[in-house]
């Protein structure tokens, strides 16, 4: 966010209170880039956004973490039992005795994984003891190191997939996020433009009202004089009243419309603002090729075209090794000891080892495993054709933009001259009007010309500053300034001070 902005805002809204609106009816005056920034700065959906955006640095912190060595103790401390259970008697019998023991355990294991072959490697050791409260025994068994790994052979490997497209998702939540608070930008530059309409056309409702209040009293005195005939004069007085139903309805409108544009900005209800026209237009020629490159380059499409063709290799790969012969090798190390003492676990321990070979072989699933692969191979054909046609119109919507841009451009100087040609008409017509020298209808005439020339005007101011930005949102690019569009997240930044690794 531009500081010279921020700065102007916070010394805005601190200057501002309920008190200073209540002995000051001035109006604030704002333009298009501070209204923009108070949204940025303070506007529900920016801080919806942000929020959104800090989930999305949280999981990719959590994916990070997740291949990392993990170290845990576990254990029972203590675990006492009375109870009576069933034994098994040597000679195959069952008895019911009662069981009081009070024992303890733990476990420290390190375990790691390494996602490129799948594999699942660890290192424990680990310390067992009991003590038999009915015959006041104790007895200690334990491991005090083991390892162990393992490993499927022939088995989708969901960890290499799972690096692949993680970082891609974070990196779409991070071009995402610039592109959010540039759509508040543009959403803002809309209600901006219908704010400064309504605006317009209540300002022209209250100049008219006051032009055909003189019209009026002109009129009185010309009937009175007899120039004017009771036909005109009834049309001037119903021009007045014409008048005042319009500067009534503006009045509504511009009510709705400023309460609008302050609940989606964040103002105060009660604050009193004044729009001014954004005439700081600035002409420039944008050219095709490097919006598209800056479009593929920035935008959240890029990202997401590419990992939805892994998505299919990653589902193609998956119907292949998940449907076909299984194995998974397991094996450990370790030494093992029982002693009467805890010492004693690490008196000449034993050794423990085990290997295996876990086996699934289909034999007979009556298709099902080639039409699982057919069907994957077809949704990633299907993939790679959609995704092509998606960058193409992509490509097409960043070329649109930018043409119509550069018709904008022209347009709005075709519509800057006729406003004037308007304004100039209209202020001579009223000139001849009172002079005598126009008929009412004529200057009725005229003034429909100024106004509809002051709406297109608007209107065209409105659809360069919209395409303006949507341009900046379609390439999240700066053209003026020449370098992509970037933003902090302030929630982010907290967050991280805060954090103690």
């Amino acid at each position: 966010m531009r500081k010279a902005a921020i700065a102007f805002i916070t010394g805005l809204l601190l200057t501002y209170s309920p008190l200073h609106g209540q002995n000051d009816s001035t109006p604030f005056s704002l333009t298009l880039d501070e209204v923009i920034d108070m949204a940025l700065l303070q506007s529900p959906t920016s801080k919806y956004i942000q929020n959104q955006n800090v989930n999305y640095y949280w999981r990719y912190r959590n994916f990070k973490t997740r291949f990392r060595p993990q170290l845990t103790l576990a254990g029972d401390l203590p675990n006492y039992t009375h109870t009576t259970q069933p034994i098994t008697q040597p000679d195959g019998s069952i008895e019911f005795r009662q069981v009081s023991n009070l024992a303890a355990s733990a476990n420290l294991s390190l375990s790691q994984s390494i996602p490129q072959l799948g594999t699942y490697i660890w290192a424990s050791t680990t310390a067992h003891g009991i003590r038999n409260l009915n015959k006041n025994e104790t007895g200690f068994s334990g491991s005090p190191f083991a390892i162990g790994f393992s490993q499927p052979l022939f088995a989708y490997n969901w960890m290499k997939w799972y690096r692949k497209t993680e970082p891609m998702i974070y990196d779409e939540a991070q071009k995402r996020f610039v592109q959010q608070i540039e759509e508040i930008a543009l959403n803002t530059t809309h209600r901006y433009f219908n704010y400064l309409m309504v605006q317009t056309n209540y300002k022209l409702a209250e100049n008219n009202l006051k032009n055909s209040q003189d019209n009026l009293r002109i009129s009185q005195t010309k009937k009175e004089l007899g120039q004017i005939s009771d036909n005109d004069f009834s049309r001037i007085e119903l021009s007045v009243l014409n008048a005042q139903k319009a500067l009534n309805q503006a009045s509504m409108d511009l009510k709705n419309t400023d309460f609008e544009l302050k609940r989606y900005v964040g103002l105060d209800q009660s604050m009193e603002i004044d729009l001014a026209i954004p005439l700081d237009i600035h002409f420039f020629e944008i050219d095709i090729q490097t919006a598209i490159e800056r479009a593929r380059e920035n935008r959240q499409e890029t990202s997401l075209y590419q990992r939805r063709l892994i998505n299919a290799d990653r589902a193609l790969a998956e119907a292949k090794n998940s449907t076909g012969l299984s194995t998974t090798l397991r094996g450990s190390f370790g030494l093992s000891n029982s002693a009467e003492n805890f010492l004693g676990i690490y008196d000449q321990p034993e050794r423990d080892r085990l290997l295996r070979i876990s086996l699934s072989i289909p034999i007979l699933d009556w298709g099902r495993s080639a039409s699982t692969v057919k069907l994957a191979e077809s949704e990633r054909e299907l993939t790679i054709y959609n995704v092509n046609k998606d960058i193409e119109e992509f490509d097409r919507s960043v070329i649109v933009q930018v043409e119509q841009f550069g018709l904008l451009q022209d347009q709005l100087r075709t519509a800057t001259e006729a406003d004037k040609v308007a304004e100039n008409g209209y202020q001579i017509a009223l000139r001849k009007f009172q002079n005598g020298e126009l008929s009412i209808t004529d200057l009725n005439i005229a003034l429909q010309e100024r106004e509809q020339a002051k709406r297109d005007y608007i209107r065209s101011i409105q659809s360069y500053w919209v395409a303006y930005y949507r341009l900046r949102v379609l390439t999240l690019y700066d053209f003026e300034k020449g370098h992509n569009i970037t933003y902090g997240n302030p929630m982010l930044d907290d967050n991280i001070e805060r954090l103690v690794f």
